[in-house]
Parts: C-alpha cells; structure tokens; sequence
C-alpha cells in the first residue's frame, strides 16, 4: 500500500519591535532575567494593555507579502488555559478573526495555500533546573506572528523550503531577525499519512519547536517513516506530541493527546475592535522594504550572474552590506566577489555574522576603488585586506604608508621585462612554437621583481609585444 503524507505547519514568529506588543517594556534578546518588564508583562491587577502599531504595520506588511486577505478591523481574543509561563492564566491574540486569511506561498513552481495570520503575545521563558522551574518575564508579551499552512505540504524538502522562504519575507521585511536557534522563528509541525486516493486525513501527530531548517526536513522524513512502517506492519497512528532528537535523528513521544481542548475564547474586553484605514493598510505596504525576490532583480541589472545574485540575497545582512558597498562607489561584480570570496572566508574563520566584521562597507569600497584605478595590484589589495581588519583602517592611509602604487610606467616596466626575457631566452622559442603558457612564467618573474607592484594587465600586455617583436 502506498501512503500520502499530508502535513500543516505553524510558524511563531518573534518580531524585534522596540517595545512588546501591548506595553512600552523594551524587547531586547539576551537581556538580565526580568530586566525587560512593566505591571502589565506580569500580570498585576489593574493594567491596561496598549496596542504596538508597528506590529500592525508589520503584520500588515508579512499578510500582502503571502498574498493575503487583509482584514481592516483589528480585534483581539482572550485564550484562556493555565500554564506556569502564562502569568495572566489566558493569552492574547485573534483566535477568531486574523488580521490575515486566504494567502498562498509558491513552492517549486506549486502554490502551497495559507489559511491564516494572526497577532498574539509571547509566553514568558522558563528554565528547568533540577527540581526547580526559573521563570524569565523578558519575553512575556514580546510581540508574535503565528502563520498558519494548510495541510498542503506533502514532503520534508518541501517544508523546508516553505519556512526558508518566510524566514526570508520576515528578515527582508525588517519584522525578524528569523533565527531559529534564537527562538526568534518557531515551527511546529502536523503530519498524517493516508493511503494514495483516500480522502480522509489520518490520524495527526505533531512534532514541537524545530529549531532549524535541516531539522524540520529530518524531523518530517522520520516521521512519515514511522508512521508508514506502523501502518504496513498493522498498528495504528496515535494521536500525540512529540520532538525531534538531534542525536538519534528521530523523533520522540513528549505526550499523548487526548480530546482538542477549549480554550474558552472571548472578546478581549480591554480592547475595543480597532477600525484600519484604507490609508493606513496602503502606506503599511508601500513603505516596506524591499523583499528578496526585487532585490534579486536588481542585482541581475546590475550584471551579476545568477549565482552571485542568488548567494547575495539569501542573507539580508549580507544583502546590505553589498548594496552599500556599491553606494560607496563600488564596481558590483568586483564586490560580489569580495564579499561572496574573501569576506565570508573570514566570516567563516572568526564564526561572526557581516555585522560583526571589522571592516565597513564604505573602507572596503575605497580599496576596490584602489584596485579599479590601477593604484594597487590585487595581491598588494589583499595585504592591506588583512592590515584593515585591524580596527577597521581606512585602506587610503594603508597605501599610503605602505607605499603600495602600481607601476604603471612603460619604460621601468619595460626595463624590468627585457631583463627577465634575456634570462630566459628559451621562452622566446617557446613563445614563437605556440608554448602561450611562458607568458604567466615571465609574469610571475616580473611580479616577483616588482614586489607585487607591476600592473597586471600593462605588464601582460608589454611581455607578449616583446616576445612577439623578438
């Protein structure tokens, strides 16, 4: 019997406002515990909630970037269930009516339809230790997005490539940072099986907080093993919770599920429903930032290859680094290779984000200036590559001090050229036999020479009119 696995993904994502979605506590990600607090985070009697308008805007922003239906009047639930890191005993958020409905997101050329977009307060974080449970107020109210998928999914690699892309919208969109190993994006995910031509769904198991793109596809491929081999061998799916073990790759029973519960839901009483203009919705969209796709466009004008173009846009720090690099007056295609090449070589090194690295986009730019013009050679713009990730020096006092220009005289480096083809007169005759390769021998020479500081192409260009003319 062959099986069908359907599977519906819950993304929580973790906005980096500067406040939390309904008080003026500040959000800060690794802050002291319960540092980043107000009466209201914490549940005290008589405080009000106020409602964060650049989640809305953000809201507004990811909904017409999964080509959904916006909802223009904002109204707000009360969840009711206890839990240690639920402080009010209930949960905001739009159980009943999402800001967001009806979208889809296109996936190998196949629309994988969204069935909704919701705003809701974070739970606060709480750490085991031994007998004893710390609760950390910081997140308590920290301002989420839950997406929700329709059960339209039908692989690992294709859930994979579904929260890939909407960590993508959220980063570019400026919402996230989209860091799973952060918490900032969560994902749970529902998977059944059912045989091929079968209209009902099969029995759920849902598999809790993957915390990486690979895991969510190893998680998922388990899975619909498991309950396949269960299935052929005569035993039956259970209805229940479970995660996903990074050393054994398998996933693993947290607990059984029994009945849905109720969550009791009603109108949140303290706020009234909030009417969104038509103005508002459309300055929300017309003000975002640029999303992955346009920017990938505008690299392609700008004569990048494919790949180049493509590496680039998959991280948004990354993606503004570049764009200021050719803001400072860089040649694009020299830039994406620096930075795709010798940046993220040290990047990789020092295990730090382009955020972190020494050098700014505006110094690395004047030196590929300095390379374009002819005032340096590449190898020379390498040594000073390294000496400016010294406390980010400006590369014009480096070749100064350095005394790193090119020669790009004629008569010196025609001096220099007859000497070295007069040591090697062989490669005359090896020239004239067809023996091209002779030319980077006599390069190398004159570059040794030189010290790095012949212009590569004039002096390329001088040793081939020399053996030509010998």
């Amino acid at each position: 019997m062959n099986f069908e696995a359907i599977i519906g993904l819950e993304l929580h994502v973790e906005m980096k406002t500067k406040s939390k979605l309904f008080s003026s506590a500040p959000v800060a990600f690794g802050a002291k515990p319960n540092t980043q607090t107000l009466p209201f985070d914490m549940a005290f009697p008589g405080s009000m909630p106020l409602i964060n308008k650049q989640a809305v805007i953000n809201a507004i922003r990811v909904c017409n970037a999964l080509n959904m239906t916006i909802d223009d009047e904002l109204w707000f639930d009360r969840k009711n269930y206890f839990y240690s890191d639920l402080p009010k005993g209930y949960q905001i958020t739009q159980q009943r009516r999402p800001i967001g409905s009806n979208g889809h997101l296109s996936i190998g050329g196949r629309n994988i339809n969204i069935e909704r977009l919701h705003l809701e307060e974070d739970t606060c974080k709480q750490l085991h230790l031994g007998n004893y449970t710390y609760l950390d107020f910081n997140r308590a109210g920290v301002p989420l997005l839950e997406i929700v998928s329709k059960p339209e999914i039908r692989n690992g690699e294709e859930a994979m490539k579904y929260v890939e892309r909407i960590r993508s919208i959220v980063t570019f969109l400026d919402v996230s940072n989209g860091k799973m190993e952060e918490g900032s994006l969560r994902c749970d995910v529902n998977v059944s099986l059912r045989p091929i031509g079968q209209k009902t769904f099969g029995t759920k198991v849902e598999i809790k907080n993957l915390n990486s793109l690979a895991n969510i596809q190893k998680a998922i491929d388990y899975e619909i093993k498991r309950q396949e081999s269960l299935l052929l061998s005569g035993g039956q799916v259970k209805q229940e919770t479970r995660r996903f073990d990074e050393a054994t790759k398998k996933t693993v029973l947290m607990r059984i599920k029994t009945d849905e519960i109720d969550y009791k839901c009603f109108t949140e009483p303290n706020i009234l429903p909030i009417k969104l203009s038509k103005e508002f919705i459309e300055n929300a969209i017309k003000t975002s930032p640029q999303l992955a796709e346009a920017k990938l466009e505008k690299y392609k004008q700008l004569n990048l290859s494919d790949y180049d173009a493509n590496l680039l846009v998959s991280n948004k720090e990354v993606s503004e680094y570049f764009d200021a690099m050719v803001k400072g007056g860089a040649n694009p295609k020299l830039a994406a290779n620096w930075l795709i090449v010798d940046v993220q070589t040290v990047l990789n090194k020092q295990n730090i984000s382009v955020n972190q690295f020494a050098i700014t986009p505006d110094n690395l730019a004047k030196l590929l200036k300095a390379i374009e013009k002819g005032e340096i050679s590449n190898k020379q713009a390498r040594e000073i590559f390294i000496k400016m990730q010294d406390d980010n020096i400006d590369p014009e006092e480096i070749i100064k001090n350095m005394d790193a220009s090119v020669i790009n005289d004629n008569e010196v480096l025609l001096k220099i050229i007859n000497e070295v083809i007069k040591e090697n007169p062989q490669s005359v005759i090896d020239y004239k036999n067809g023996k091209n390769r002779v030319v980077g021998f006599l390069m190398g020479k004159v570059i040794k020479l030189t010290k790095g500081k012949a212009n590569p192409s004039l002096t390329n260009q001088l040793i081939i009119e020399q053996l030509k003319g010998a």
